[in-house]
């Protein structure tokens, strides 16, 4: 239960005044490595004290509970754990959809779970997906009666999607709902399209266990993890019950907890705004934090902030413990005028006391890492342009093929290039059309895709200036599945990265900082490289090399976050834009494109000029547009 929480290193707040504004009792943790082992932890100990026959288990899919099928996958094997005593419930199946079908939520929990312990297969019950129209009620039925039969569930693993659905009760969903089919929503789908292979391949219709059979469950643990999951979990935890947000129900339940990454968690009172409810001493990141949220919420510049403005709003205690409204506004003028530089390989020759890059070297050798075969100018095109204008040696490391992001039809484009170009190899070609036609997504396929996006990245590199011999596709293994669900990383991925950065022995390494999934690609390769520079951090080379984060196309840091700003004109802008534009494979057809259905340089081009409006909101100089980086200490 929650002092199983409570005993396992997390210190967990009171009903004090921090949380006076929550109604669902959370924990707050570093990663989500760490609160999947917290709560693999609490269900093994479960399991061991289970005094009955059975213990009940209610599971979830999706990327939220991988972490927690790993940790006790890893306790099964290691400490003995065993699950010969458990009952399985899934929460949900798409309908209709084949059990052996590779994105069915049968397939996920044995290849994540069921396939590596002991559990009785008699014992393990997931909604049947295939199934007669009329025979769906009784189906259901049945589930829920089955699951009344055994006692309830003991302990409720839940995820939450971005409707703030739990299982697949989706919003308008009502709290006395029992196991039935629902209608999925358009975002749902959307955030499913990439298991598929596209939108139009996902299920319209779930078999899901109802908002009543999860509140009947004993103890219940929701898992949420990265920034978009953050409002939902706010409305959830702070604001009313409401139907539109189906997890709010939850506030119902006596014995739930959320266990939440630093991202998640992130628009909840006591993160977002924690002068509100609690006195400390004022850090120069919370002064940052705090200040820019009161010129936001007063609509003023910095500068023009009255010490009314910091009384009204809970802010009085910030001016005392600097001296003066006056010098409050003026240093946070002054922070944020220091991140604003041209020189994002530092200028020579100047006083870099108040610049966020070094003066020395003079010319650097810079690293840059790009998940994706297009990350790199959709994020920092711009930078990566001023770098090589002044003279650094600028390296690109194009980390995955990105060749599952390549639309058949695409491929099929260059084939018809390639017939018409050239009869060498034709039955090659011939056969790989084929395969193409038939979807069976071959190695022949693949490597045609890998070399359309490789092919791309040279043209966006030659038109920004970049050598061809400065330009490494790592292609690391985990993601060679061919599939859209990838490997687990392994040593080779950090070995390769390890050999490139030693290599190149860089000065300045600029990365992916896009935290939202633990087990997307951004992630993953994030992961990766922390791994890389931990094993080599103790280098003499590594002593003067800083790593700086980007974001990519759908987040960008918070202002008072940044701690280094490119500007860019307009011209500039214009010559970003070209770049991104050679990628044509991720411009018309996206393969993977989220909700957002504007193309990626439109994306990037507004988060850009939305740095440079808030920047100039605040009462910084006018900019087109910005790039912004946040420096990471390894």
């Amino acid at each position: 239960m929650i002092k199983e929480l409570e005993s396992i290193e997390y210190k967990i707040p009171g009903r004090d005044e921090v949380t006076r504004y929550e109604k669902i009792h959370n924990v707050c943790v570093d990663s989500a490595e760490q609160g999947s082992k917290l709560v693999a932890n609490e269900i093994a100990n479960s399991i061991r004290k289970c005094s009955k026959p059975h213990f009940i288990l209610g599971l979830a899919t999706g990327s939220s509970p991988i972490g927690v099928y790993r940790e006790l996958v890893r306790l099964h094997k290691e400490d003995g754990l065993s699950f010969k005593k458990v009952i399985t419930f899934n929460l949900d199946e798409y309908f209709s959809i084949e059990k052996n079908n590779e994105q069915s939520y049968h397939s996920f929990m044995h290849q994540h779970l069921f396939s590596h312990i002991d559990i009785v297969k008699r014992n393990i019950n997931i909604p049947q997906g295939k199934l007669l129209e009329e025979d769906i009620s009784n189906y259901c039925d049945k589930y829920e009666k089955k699951i009344n039969s055994l006692g309830g569930i003991d302990f409720q693993i839940l995820g939450i999607g971005r409707t703030a659905h739990i299982g697949f009760n989706e919003p308008g969903s009502n709290q006395n709902s029992c196991t039935r089919i629902v209608s999925l929503d358009s975002m749902t789908r959307q955030d499913a399209a990439e298991d598929f292979n596209g939108i139009e391949s996902v299920p319209k219709r779930a078999i899901t266990m109802g908002i009543r059979t999860i509140l009947s469950a004993k103890r219940i643990v929701l898992l949420a993890w990265g920034h978009k999951k953050s409002n939902v979990i706010s409305k959830s935890i702070e604001g009313e019950i409401d139907f539109n947000y189906p997890a709010s129900f939850l506030q119902k339940h006596n014995n739930t907890t959320f266990i939440l990454d630093n991202e998640s968690s992130a628009q909840l009172i006591k993160h977002k705004t924690p002068w509100l409810v609690k006195d400390f001493i004022w850090t120069d990141e919370l002064r940052k934090k705090a200040i820019t949220w009161l010129s936001t919420k007063t609509s003023k510049s910095i500068l023009k902030l009255t010490q009314r403005d910091y009384n009204e709003n809970g802010l009085s205690s910030i001016v005392a413990s600097s001296g003066s409204v006056y010098d409050t506004n003026i240093w946070m003028f002054n922070q944020l005028q220091k991140t604003i530089t041209g020189w994002p390989g530092g200028k020579p020759n100047n006083d870099d006391t108040d610049r966020p890059e070094r003066a020395n070297p003079s010319k650097k050798r810079v690293l840059v890492f790009s998940p994706h075969p297009d990350d790199d100018v959709i994020s920092m095109g711009g930078t990566i342009k001023r770098l090589q204008d002044q003279g650094h040696e600028v390296h690109i490391a194009y980390q995955t093929s990105g060749n599952i992001g390549v639309s058949n039809e695409e491929a099929l484009r260059f084939i018809e290039i390639a017939k018409y170009s050239s009869s060498k190899e034709i039955i090659i070609i011939d056969e790989i059309e084929g395969e193409i036609q038939k979807k069976i997504n071959s190695k022949s396929i693949l490597k045609l895709k890998g070399a359309i996006r490789r092919s791309e990245c040279l043209a966006a590199s030659r038109y920004l200036g970049l050598s061809e011999s400065n330009l490494h596709f790592m292609n690391l293994p985990f993601y060679e599945s061919g599939k859209i669900k990838k490997n687990d990383p392994t040593k080779n991925d950090i070995e390769i990265t390890i050999n490139l950065i030693k290599a190149i022995k860089p000065h300045q390494i600029f990365a992916a900082g896009d935290l939202a999934d633990p087990h997307g690609t951004h992630r993953v390769c994030l992961n990766i490289l922390f791994d890389a520079l931990r094993e080599i951090k103790n280098q003499s080379f590594m002593k003067s090399c800083w790593l700086w984060l980007y974001r990519g196309a759908w987040q960008e840091w918070d202002i008072d976050e940044i701690e280094m700003a490119v500007p860019m004109s307009p011209s500039q802008v214009v010559q970003k834009r070209n770049a991104i534009l050679y990628h044509q494979s991720q411009k018309d057809k996206v393969m993977f494109q989220g909700e957002d259905n504007r193309d990626f340089w439109v994306r990037a081009e507004q988060r850009n000029k939305n740095t440079a409006q808030e920047y100039n909101r605040l009462g910084m100089a006018e900019y087109e547009a910005m790039e912004a980086f946040k420096r990471h200490i390894y």
